[in-house]
């Protein structure tokens, strides 16, 4: 009998020699590269300014104070990530997924992220300042407080998104943007040409903080006085 079991070993050895090798389900010791799956990662206080993350797997991985200035992230998936107090300023991110992702004070000033999703992110205080943001998705967004100051904005979706006292005063709006049930409180708009803006009501309008060259879509009207301080 030893002869048919030695063969017996020897064929399951070979077998599993021959068999794939599962690969593991992210790669968080590599370094950046494109395509690279970095989900559930631990990459919080690094230095990865340049990096080229392309079309990266970066899901539900903790960026919180890393550097990510410059990098290339066109098509990166950053869904349920964090990325509290991280930078991406001057990242190109287009069409990348940014939704449910923490972002509190994080900064996104020059970026650009054209047809991007922040659907359902947690961005108060963000900074956008400067970014190139068209058509970029802001659905349900939390952006308390987040600054839009320069920003290139058209064909944003801020439908049921808290934009209270987020700053649009200086941004530069060159197409609609949809205002549907978006929460306006304090939201400043002061200079700011809303007159393709779609979803707008007079409620919300009563509520933000404009001045006289807000220009506002036909049927509505500049409150007599604006709630608003100078902050």
């Amino acid at each position: 009998m030893a002869a048919p079991l030695a063969a017996v070993a020897v064929g399951v050895g070979v077998f599993s020699a021959l068999a794939p090798v599962p690969a593991s389900a992210a790669d968080c010791t590599y370094q950046p590269r494109p395509s690279i799956d970095w989900s559930d990662c631990n990459r919080q206080n690094l230095m990865l300014g340049g990096a080229n993350l392309a079309e990266a797997n970066l899901s539900h991985a903790d960026f919180g104070l890393t550097d990510l200035s410059d990098s290339t992230l066109t098509s990166a998936n950053f869904s349920e990530a964090k990325l509290v107090r991280a930078s991406l300023a001057g990242a190109n991110a287009d069409a990348a997924d940014f939704s449910k992702v923490e972002g509190y004070r994080t900064n996104f000033s020059a970026m650009s992220a054209e047809k991007a999703s922040f659907q359902s992110a947690e961005l108060q205080r963000a900074n956008f300042a400067g970014a190139t943001l068209s058509n970029a998705d802001f659905e349900k967004a939390e952006l308390g407080r987040a600054s839009f100051d320069g920003a290139r904005l058209g064909g944003n979706s801020f439908v049921f998104a808290n934009l209270a006292r987020a700053d649009f005063s200086r941004a530069d709006i060159a197409g609609p943007l949809d205002f549907s049930n978006a929460y306006l409180f304090l939201t400043r708009i002061e200079g700011a040409d809303l007159s393709a803006a779609t979803g707008l009501a007079q409620t919300q309008i009563d509520i933000a903080c404009g001045n006289a060259e807000t220009k506002l879509p036909q049927g509505l009207s500049r409150p007599e006085k604006w709630p608003c301080a100078q902050e």
